[in-house]
């Protein structure tokens, strides 16, 4: 659902940096979005599309002809569900000195009591956090990894105290170790799971509910899931494994039947959503945001409603 109102909104109210508007602007513009805020319990982060994304970085798939407007359009229309989710949402400008900006999920991990900047495994991608930094850290408190340490934001899968970390060739040991000693001291443990197809572990993984993940196991070891029921989408749809959450609602890949005939038992709601043009980026649907809770807005008395992005808060 969104809100309009010409009322003014108050600073402290508002993501550091970041502007009003009454309505959406165009998925290319250089401009930072916030919808006035109103009680909500989630937050989420996006970044507009880069003019270069054709020059990603790639590691699977061969370089195919990207288009940015289409590829504009279709994270507007993303944007548009994280708002129907009644998701406050805030775009950051776009910046083609990096074009993978729009995966911002890479750039950091963020939790109830902290926000962990990624030791980002591109080191072309490494600028990418400061903006991302500058919006999060009033709202948390921010820990870093650093290199020789890396690890990207789309290899955690957060599970209620749970942090499933993929050994990738984005995130190495090093940085799934230092993600521990920051996390361990506040109750979570990490659970590394080792990835030998998608790029992330985000890739072939997905949260639907609080008991079932959905899984491509021919991608990651499964196994590092046993005791959580699993969902294994088909070889005809690699790529459908992940998913956004938030609450009961789940979104998965627009052109994949099987997978959403699969998850459709296990939520109250399954959205779908056409990413067909950060696919040849090697994107998927989180990369697009970092969901989080609004701990700031959240009543106390609420302490059952942690479920957020593609995962549980507790």
């Amino acid at each position: 659902m969104e809100v309009h109102s010409s009322n003014e909104v108050p600073a402290s109210h508002l993501l550091q940096g970041a502007s009003v508007e009454p309505g959406v602007r165009p998925a290319l513009a250089n401009s930072v979005t916030v919808r006035e805020p109103q009680e909500y319990l989630f937050q989420a982060i996006t970044r507009r599309v880069s003019s270069k994304l054709g020059a990603c970085e790639l590691t699977y798939r061969s370089r195919e002809n990207i288009d940015v407007v289409k590829a504009a359009v279709q994270l507007e229309r993303y944007c548009e569900l994280l708002r129907k989710w009644d998701v406050n949402l805030s775009t950051i400008p776009t910046s083609d000195s990096y074009p993978d900006c729009c995966f911002v999920q890479d750039t950091a991990v963020i939790l109830d009591e902290i926000c962990v900047i990624a030791s980002m495994g591109a080191i072309a991608r490494r600028g990418e956090v400061f903006e991302v930094e500058r919006l999060v850290s009033p709202l948390r408190r921010i820990r870093r990894i650093v290199p020789p340490a890396t690890l990207d934001g789309g290899d955690v899968v957060q599970i209620g105290r749970r942090l499933f970390v993929g050994l990738s060739t984005r995130t190495n040991a090093r940085g799934i170790a230092a993600l521990e000693r920051i996390v361990e001291p506040l109750g979570y443990t990490v659970v590394p799971v080792s990835v030998n197809g998608g790029l992330h572990l985000t890739t072939g993984c997905g949260i639907i509910n609080d008991e079932t993940v959905l899984l491509n196991p021919r991608w990651l070891d499964a196994s590092a899931f046993r005791g959580l029921r699993q969902l294994h989408v088909s070889e005809e749809e690699p790529w459908a494994a992940n998913t956004i959450r938030v609450e009961d609602s789940v979104c998965v890949e627009e052109k994949a039947p099987r997978t959403i005939d699969l998850v459709q038992p296990y939520v109250s709601t399954v959205e779908t959503l056409d990413i067909s043009e950060f696919r040849k980026a090697e994107g998927s649907l989180s990369c697009l945001s970092l969901i989080f809770r609004d701990i700031h807005r959240t009543d106390t008395n609420e302490r059952a409603m942690g479920r957020v992005g593609n995962a549980k808060v507790d």
